[in-house]
């Protein structure tokens, strides 16, 4: 995906009636005070909402608040968050931050405080520097354009090197719809709602059932199958906002509209878990799991995920090591049910493994798979109809050293 030019209506600003803002606020304190860390995406017309959130016990103060404001299911006009600091574990100090910057931007955006949602992401234990929290909102809500979506994506990274946006356009009866997102996230990435945030819009106009239906299906098949280190964490949040700026008439559970919809945000999130995989802390190369023939799709994506998050898979695809067996013993002890003389795999097109036993291949052929920016390994069951992938990356020094000095 080609970065996108400065001016453009990208990421969560793709849809009609949505803005974005973007500031730096120093709120990491390191010196780098040009470092862009507060976001804002702001629609004019009052939002349906869903939410999918970590399953970690330890919750951050932004996810709690979050959650009880979808729960009242009023409208949402705006989120906020920050970058730098994660606002978890911090008592009930906390908590009031986390209102406060809600607070904060419900008036700079002529919302009341439960239309706004916050999220924030950062090291976790420290309190919120909230002068510069709210100083920086402010400064964001007076910078608000349809034109800062790529903007907005640079204020949510942490460890990321590049920012994550997409978006995807669709027809549902006489009218065009947009569908744009946003993702941050390099380390701590697990199934258990596994992107660290995630924010994603559309100009479509949907009920609040069915917008979370919507989201919690896609994420079962997208986000929550991207694994980059087996760690998940405080603060995971993603959000869908649907806000009827096209126009159109509203979409209900079962309708052909909600299934076109549903299929255009699983081509964004799709996008996004592919650019996270690709991005994660230390990574060199990604890696995308594919299994077909399991009993069901339950057991093909634990098979997947188990296989993608090997620590001896992540490294022989480092090494570009020809040591497919790494992947057969993973499966192994996935719990998906099979019989090995009915099992093949594949990298990167080329057979392995087929019905028990290896298949004679010049090892110089799968060293060069390996060595490809991305890696596709395929399996095969034979025990059923069972499909599913998971997404994740290879394990270098690098991943150490950045989680070693994270803090420092």
């Amino acid at each position: 995906m080609s970065q996108p030019l400065a001016g453009e209506r990208v990421g969560v600003c793709a849809p009609a009636g949505f803005r974005a803002a973007a500031t730096a606020a120093g709120i990491r304190g390191d010196g780098d005070a040009d470092r862009v860390d507060i976001a804002l995406i702001v629609s004019d017309r009052p939002c349906t909402a869903a939410g999918v959130f970590t399953r970690n016990i330890v919750k951050a103060a932004p996810v709690v608040i979050s959650q009880l404001t979808l729960r009242r299911r009023a409208p949402i006009r705006a989120v906020v968050v920050n970058s730098g600091n994660a606002n978890a574990c911090t008592g009930p100090q906390g908590f009031r931050d986390a209102l406060r910057t809600a607070t904060t931007a419900a008036d700079c955006c002529d919302a009341d405080p439960s239309e706004v949602l916050v999220c924030s992401t950062g090291v976790i234990g420290r309190p919120m520097p909230m002068d510069r929290v709210v100083g920086g909102v402010r400064a964001a809500a007076a910078t608000l354009s349809d034109r800062s979506g790529e903007l907005a994506a640079q204020a949510i990274m942490t460890t990321d090197t590049v920012s994550k946006s997409a978006a995807a356009s669709f027809r549902a009866g006489a009218h065009w719809y947009t569908v744009g997102g946003m993702a941050k996230g390099a380390g701590m990435i697990h199934p258990d709602m596994a992107t660290l945030l995630g924010f994603l819009t559309t100009d479509a106009a949907v009920e609040r059932e069915a917008l979370q239906e919507v989201l919690t299906d896609v994420c079962s098949r997208t986000f929550n199958c991207l694994s980059i280190d087996g760690d998940t964490s405080t603060n995971d949040t993603l959000l869908l906002l649907a806000n009827g700026g096209a126009d159109g008439p509203v979409m209900g559970a079962g309708s052909a509209e909600l299934d076109a919809l549903c299929d255009a945000v699983e081509e964004v999130c799709l996008s996004l878990v592919e650019q996270l995989a690709a991005d994660a802390e230390g990574a060199t190369k990604s890696i995308c799991v594919s299994v077909d023939g399991a009993v069901d799709d339950a057991q093909a994506q634990s098979a997947a995920r188990t296989v993608v998050l090997s620590p001896l898979v992540k490294c022989a695809v480092h090494g570009a090591d020809p040591n497919w067996g790494r992947i057969v013993a993973a499966l192994g002890r996935s719990g998906a049910s099979f019989a090995l003389d009915r099992c093949r795999v594949s990298i990167g097109g080329i057979d392995v493994f087929s019905n028990g036993q290896p298949v004679p291949v010049d090892l110089d052929r799968i060293r060069a798979a390996f060595s490809r920016p991305r890696i596709d390994i395929d399996i095969q069951l034979g025990s059923g109809p069972g499909s599913g992938r998971a997404w994740g990356c290879d394990l270098s020094p690098d991943y150490v050293r950045i989680n070693a000095d994270y803090t420092t």
